[in-house]
Formats: structure tokens, sequence, C-alpha cells
């Protein structure tokens, strides 16, 4: 600006990056999860409600993200926020960082705003230097613990930031355990972890050819470094994708003042969940170490006491600990994770979030809470349960618990409720080979690490011989639903062998076993499984879910048994029926081929006569099935020559059974074959070339609902023509179906309303849809086939490529899974709006693969469809999609 002749310079403000919270102060709060990240937020949110947090200061994701964008360089102002953040910590803790005689030692924390357990980095008590730790050891008179700290420190940091990998110094740890004769880690002497300090220390240099540093500042900038690093590192990348976690800038780091649960046996360490996390029991669950810090507690490397004993050896922190899990579950109304150092007796929280829970956990816990009156329905069903929740409810158990009693090899700890049966593999590789080729896997593993979860993810279940229930194996498969039994002592794992035995058995790579999560037995063999029974607090939850939700949930089904399922799991009516499927079996084959094999529409007619009575047989059964409800029903869609073996042996057996020359066959297969299927004679361009197929499925159809409905049950068809691209197209196909229905009632003396509409999955017909719905009572999008047609993709092929696209960012998800809502779901607007301005009351839905997908339903709901349809497994799981859809676009409406 300028001011009596003079321009004057205005300094542009330095961003905010860091937010101190503790002793009174709390820069944040828990509506800045996006910025501070989860436990960063999480943390102002407990020193706000005056809850005993160690003191610290948060660096925000938007710092990581920036500092990405700087080519790995620190923003300008981050260095000096820092420095506040530490100034802020002395004066809370009455220390000085790096001061010899007094000094202050901190955590350095990832979290980033979805959690993500075990897949960043940590580094505990930094700021231990040779001077540091004598000073330390002085002002606790406790010799033993300081050099405990500096050796965890020397380890964690080496680990972590330097990329010294942490068998190197259990390498170190061991040797010199086996030298004094010391069994386990707290039998080491003061003078003994001196000497461990002295071998961490050459163990460093050795592996970067530098010495440690011993300036606490350095030590912290480099920590600091390590974090932001982790949140590109290739478990971290794969743990997001696995979970499809998108659009978040970056980690946090949070950097908190160290207490300590290794003081003695006054102290301890423990993680804890406000409610059992594997079946919802009300009641405090978790584990807790005494004389030990909280990397003890979930890295598996001792055997933790479980949470009740706490209430024993330090019965006064137990109760604060307990009033103070309470506290937080009502100011948070959600079950809580919490983490907690006892300090000479007095109790600190380090952190809390919303806790990770099996599926049957979720439901109970959200249906208590609200019986409890700490939620309500709302809440419930918003918030506590989601979608994935609901799918593993749907998850197999064993048929015989008490039959295979004689065949349990070993027991391990309940990590993860359920069952798997698999072949053993021992690596997270090996385990993702196996399904690529389709065969299910137990991982068996010593413990898991995060760079095992593509494995994990690949694995049926999973079973570790070392690690306790807040193990990275049980907190990662209690999140994703996977049966696991952890810290099964009973066995002994040998990766060089690809092996492990209970003394008497031995199990090797390929064999089958089954892991009963729900109990922690290992069984040798294959058992069997049955689904689940969904009823009681499930079936209570999912009557508020249909309280809360507009849009209708169809299924995808081709037999009575699928329908009566469907049903079974709340579904409102049929969206997709496909009638291929029925033409498969037994001797209907064989008159399908009869009808491709005929030279003319006379034998064309008599194979499509032979048909008939068992498609008609199908309707019966479906009909019967969904009494009441809508059934789409789609004529026949695919290519005659899927129908036709291309194999020898086969055409021989055809040509047999037909009574034809082997020449005949082969002749029709090659005149049938097509350069590209998708493309070619299918759909509504068989019906149109061969209107007595279209003749048939009408008849089949009408015949069936004219007689349940003098039964008494009530029919409500609905024909759906595949394939249109063109309104001609359309006008064809209706007026043979409508033909068809006309001599059907005059036969039967006997009228029904059907409706006749059409699937929509050219990208012609969404752009025509204005002209095709004059002519159309619905439309139902194919979303597969129009996902193949936009992309130009072929769904069979595109496994070849679409896993690295999504890895390397080309495509945010595999569109063949979630709606790509930019191309495609332009598209489907497109088709709505336009189809709903010539018929504004046009019924419109979407039968693709995507009916399951919750963010493809909540996409749905939002372009105004009247249903999604999926396949009966996933009806529930769309019911509360939609009903979670409906909340958050009240949550907006009232927000705007």
């Amino acid at each position: 600006m300028e001011t009596a002749g003079k321009t004057t310079e205005v300094a542009t403000p330095v961003k905010k990056y860091t937010y101190v919270f503790g002793n009174g102060t709390a820069e944040g709060d828990k509506s800045m999860k996006a910025l501070l990240g989860g436990k960063g937020a999480n943390l102002a949110e407990m020193s706000a409600i005056g809850l005993p947090v160690p003191p610290g200061f948060t660096i925000s994701t938007e710092a990581c993200k920036t500092y990405y964008d700087l080519g790995e360089q620190w923003p300008e102002g981050l260095a000096e926020q820092v420095e506040e953040g530490i100034r802020h910590i002395e004066e809370a803790m009455g220390a000085r960082f790096g001061d010899p005689d007094n000094p202050l030692l901190v955590s350095v924390r990832s979290g980033a705003a979805i959690s993500m357990p075990g897949m960043m980095d940590t580094v505990l008590n930094l700021g231990l230097n040779d001077a540091a730790v004598e000073g330390l050891a002085r002002r606790t008179n406790n010799e033993r613990f300081a050099y405990d700290a500096y050796r965890r420190f020397i380890d964690m940091f080496g680990d972590v930031v330097s990329g010294v990998d942490h068998h190197y110094f259990e390498e170190a740890l061991e040797g010199l355990k086996q030298e004094v004769g010391a069994k386990n880690d707290v039998d080491l002497t003061a003078e003994h972890l001196k000497e461990l300090v002295d071998r961490y220390k050459a163990v460093y240099r050795k592996h970067k050819g530098l010495m440690f540093p011993d300036d606490p500042r350095e030590q912290l900038a480099l920590a600091i470094n390590a974090v932001f690093k982790s949140w590109n590192s290739d478990r971290a990348i794969k743990y997001r994708q696995i979970n499809k976690i998108t659009g978040l800038l970056g980690t946090a780091v949070n950097v908190q003042a160290m207490v300590f649960g290794n003081m003695g046996e006054d102290s301890g360490t423990g993680v804890c969940f406000t409610r059992n996390p594997s079946t919802g029991e009300h009641k405090l669950y978790g584990e807790f170490l005494v004389n030990a810090q909280g990397e003890d507690v979930v890295a598996g490397i001792r055997t933790p006491e479980p949470i009740d004993k706490m209430a024993e050896l330090l019965p006064q922190a137990y109760r604060e600990l307990v009033e103070t899990t309470s506290l937080l579950e009502k100011h948070y109304k959600n079950m809580q994770d919490i983490e907690f150092t006892v300090q000479t007796g007095r109790l600190f929280i380090l952190q809390t979030r919303n806790g990770k829970r099996t599926g049957t956990a979720a439901v109970k816990i959200a249906v208590d809470m609200v019986r409890e009156g700490l939620v309500d329905k709302r809440t419930a069903v918003r918030d506590l349960v989601e979608p994935r929740h609901i799918d593993q409810l749907l998850h197999p158990r064993f048929k015989d618990e008490a039959g295979y009693k004689d065949k349990v090899i070993a027991k391990g700890l309940p990590a993860s409720p359920g069952a798997a049966v698999g072949k053993v593999v021992f690596s997270a590789e090996d385990a993702e080979a196996a399904r690529d080729r389709g065969e299910d896997v137990i991982l068996v593993r010593i413990e898991t690490s995060p760079e095992d979860v593509g494995g994990m993810d690949a694995a049926k279940g999973i079973l570790t011989s070392r690690g306790g229930m807040t193990s990275h194996a049980a907190v990662v498969a209690r999140g994703w639903g996977k049966p696991c039994v952890a810290g099964c002592g009973d066995i002994v794992i040998n990766y060089k062998n690809k092996s492990f035995t209970n003394g008497q058995v031995t199990v090797h790579e390929g064999d089958w076993i089954s892991i009963n999560g729900s109990t922690g037995e290992v069984i040798l063999g294959k058992q069997a499984l049955v689904a689940p029974e969904l009823s009681g607090d499930f079936a209570t939850f999912m009557s508020w879910v249909d309280e809360f939700r507009v849009m209708k949930v169809r299924t995808n089904a081709d037999t009575p048994a699928d329908a009566a399922k469907a049903r079974e799991f709340g579904a409102q009516g049929i969206g997709l029926c496909r009638t291929e499927h029925m033409f498969f079996e037994g001797d209907r084959i064989l008159s399908m081929r009869k009808m491709i094999m005929a030279s003319n529409e006379k034998e064309r007619r008599a194979a499509l006569a032979e048909l008939l009575p068992y498609q008609k047989e199908d309707f019966l059964g479906i009909f019967r099935a969904m009494d009441g409800l809508p059934v789409t029903i789609r004529l026949l869609d695919p290519p005659l020559h899927e129908f036709l073996p291309h194999d020898k042996q086969g055409q021989m057996e055809m040509a047999e059974a037909l009574g034809l020359s082997l020449a005949e066959v082969k002749a029709k297969v090659e005149a049938l074959s097509e350069f590209n299927p998708m493309l070619g004679h299918r759909g509504c361009r068989l019906g149109i070339t061969y209107p007595e197929i279209t003749e048939m499925q009408a008849r089949a159809i009408l015949e069936a609902a004219v007689e349940l409905d003098e039964e008494g049950v009530t029919v409500l068809p609905e024909i759906m023509v595949p394939l249109v691209g063109t309104v001609e197209e359309l006008i064809h196909q209706k007026a043979v179906i409508q033909r068809t229905a006309e001599k059907v009632f005059e036969e039967k003396g006997r009228r029904i309303d059907y409706q006749i509409g059409t699937m929509i999955e050219i990208p012609r017909a969404a752009l025509t849809a204005d002209e095709i719905a004059r002519e159309a009572d619905f439309f139902s999008f194919g979303t597969n086939d129009l996902t193949q047609l936009t992309f130009g993709y072929s769904r069979d092929d595109a496994g070849r490529f679409l896993p690295y696209y999504v890895e390397q960012k080309i495509l945010k998800d595999d569109p063949f899974q979630s709606i790509d809502q930019t191309g495609v779901g332009q598209l489907i607007r497109i088709g709505v709006e336009r189809g709903r301005s010539t018929r504004p009351l046009l019924k419109v839905g979407i039968c693709g693969e995507h009916g399951g997908d919750p963010e493809s339903v909540h996409f749905c709901y939002e372009v105004g469809m009247d249903y999604v349809s999926c396949s009966p497994f996933r009806v529930p799981i769309a019911r509360l999609a939609a009903a979670q859809a409906y909340l958050t676009a009240q949550d907006r409406q009232q927000d705007a």
C-alpha cells in the first residue's frame, strides 16, 4: 500500500500448522478431525473436557500435504511453530527439551483423519542422549528405568526414522540376555541396559555409517519427517486401497509429553475398549501390563494381563479409568478405544477414538446404547453400524462345533469371531498369490505386521502364535470381520520348513485347517460351514433401519430359493431375474440347443414349445416366493453361442444327443461366433431377429401370473427388454409382448396388470431417455454393461490392469465395484432426468452389481432412484446404506 509517497510491504501471514493441547489449553476439537487427524482432534477434545491428557501439540494434515508439495521440505513457519509447541510442553511439565539435568521427553505419533491402526509410525522417549539419560536417572532415582527408556528409544528411532530394521536390535538384546542368563527383558539390570545401549549404538552405526544423533531437536525434526513419510509407505497405501480410504490430505503428527508406565510396579500401560469389540458386551475389555510401555502391549512382545487384573494391581487408577471410560462414551456417543498409562499411580489418557468392532458387536452396541438412552435410533443407524458390519454378520459359522473337538490341535485367543477354512500359507505374498488362483487360505504367522496387510486381506482367516487381543493381527482382523486366532502359544511355527507343530501334529503349507475366531480353536482339516441366523438384535436394528429408509431395496434372483432367501433378508421385490440362467439345467439345455440349431421358424417354435413349461415352472415358483411384491424379469440377453459347447468333446456329445453330425454342430458354432460378443447379437436384438423367443418368454411369464392370480397370489410382473439403444427397438419388442399378452388373457379368460420397461445399459439409451420413456413403464440401469460401454473396458479382461489403475490413482476405484460417478454417473443422471421429463412418475432403479455397494447406493439415492437391486446376501447392506443416505441428505439440508 502507499502512504505519504512511500510504499510499505504487507507481510503475508504465515499459515498455522500447529495446535497445542493439554494444561488447560485446547486449540482444536473433534470437529477439526480432517485437519488434526483423529488422534489430534480427540486429544484436543479430551483436554477441553478436563481429562488427564499429557500436554502436546499437533502438526496438521495440511503440513503433511504441503511437505510433499514442496518436495519433502517443511513449509515456511513450521519450524518456528514446532518450537512454540515445545515451549508449551516445557511449561506444562516443568522440564526442558535437551536439558541434561531435567530433560523433557516426548512421543511422536502419526494420526490420520481415518484410523489406520498400525499402519504408520511412532517414536517414544525422544529427547534422550548420553547426558539426558543420566539426568533422567537422577530425577527419577531409577537408573534402570532411564536406561531402559534409552535403549527403547534407540531401537524405535533406528527402525522408524533411519530404516535400521528392528530385528537387528532384537538380536543384540537376545544375545545379551543369553550372555547374562536373563530369561526376560525385565531381568536385565541397569548395568546390563547400559551395555545394551552401547550395543544398540553400534548396530545403528554399522547400518547407517553415522553416529546416533544426540541433538534432541535434530531427533525431533527427523522423527516428524519419518511420520510424514510413513503416509506414503507401501503398507499405508495398501491399507488405504483395501479399505477404500480416499480424499485425505495426509497424516497429522502428534508431539506429546512422555509419561512412563515402566517406572516400577506402581506404573503400567494398557489398551481398553469401553465395550467388548468382539461381542458388544457392556463391560470394560482390554489388556494391561505392569512396568511397561505402550508398544509392549500392542506389539505382542509380552503377553499382557486382562484389564480386570488392573483392579487388583492398581485399584485407584482402575477406578479412575472406569469413570473416565464412562465419561468418554457419553461424550462421544460411541464405543471408545482408549490407550492409557499409569505413572507412579497417576492415570493419563493418551488417546481415544471410536473403537473398531465386529459386525456382531456393532449391532449389539447400537441396540444397547439406544436402550440405555445414550443415543437415539437415528444416531444408532447413522453412526454406530457400518454396511461392512452387516456384511460380516452374513458370514458363515461352523455347522457342528461339538463334532470337531477331537480334531482341535491348538487353542489361542479368540481375537476376531467367525469361522474360516483354508489351506495353510506362511507369507502374505503366498496368501495373495493363492487368492489370485481362487484358493481359500489361512495365513499363519508368528505375529503380523503392517507389511502383511495384503495377505491378511487375501486370507479367509489369520492365525498367529504370538500377540494379544489388541495385537496388530487382532485389531486389523476385527476391523475387517475376518476370523482370527491370536497368541496361540500351543504351536511353534517354522518359516524355513513352512510348517507349524503342536509337538504331536505337524501341519505343512497346503494342508487344510479350520479356525474358530470365537473360541480360539485351531482344527485340523476342513469343517463344514453354515450361514448365521439373523434375528434378535439384528432384527431389531434392521427394523430401525427401515424406519429411516425411503428408497426400496430389491434383489437379483433367478430361482425360487434365491427369491425366498432375499425376502427373508428384507428384499421388497426382484429387480432382476435373468431368464437365461434357467436354460442351462438338465433337459432344458438340449431344448435350447435345438432352438439354436433350428434352420427355420417352424423348428425354432417347436423347440421353444419344449422350453415353455420349464420357464413357466420357474416363474410360478418365483412369483409365489414374492407374493405381493414386484418381479422384474429380463428377457433373454446373452448371445446364443454361449449356450453351445466350444470344445470337441462337448460338441460330439451335443451332436449325438440331437441326432446331428459333428460337422453340423461345428458349423453352427462357427456361424454364431462373434469378434466381440458383448457388442454383438444379443439382448433385444435376439428378440427382434427371432420374435418367437420373446413370444415364448412373455407367454411363460403371463400364463404363470394369471394362474397364480386365480389362486389368490398377488403377482406384479414387470417385463424388461434388455440392451435397448433406440426407442424403435423397444416399440418392436413391446408390440410382441402386448400381442402375446392379449392371446394369453383371451385363452385364460382373465386379465392381470403388468408393466413393460427396459434396461438402460447403452450410453445412447441414457442420452435418448426422454424418447424411450414414452414407451417404457420403468427404467432399470444395468450398470455392469453401462460401465463397460462407457469406459470401453471388457469386464472379463480389465482385471489385468484395473488394480494397477487404482494403485496409480488413475482411477479412484474399480468402476465395476463402485459406480464411476463422474462418467457413468453422469449418464445415469441424464437418463433419470430425461426419462422423467417425459414421464414424471417413471419408476427408476438399478440392477447391476453396484446395487449392493454402499457408496453406489448413496449415489442412487441422490439421483432420485426408487430402488436398488442386489444379490440376496447384500440386501441388508443395501438397506442400511439406503437409510444412511437418507439421513446424510437430511443432515446436509439442516446444515445448509
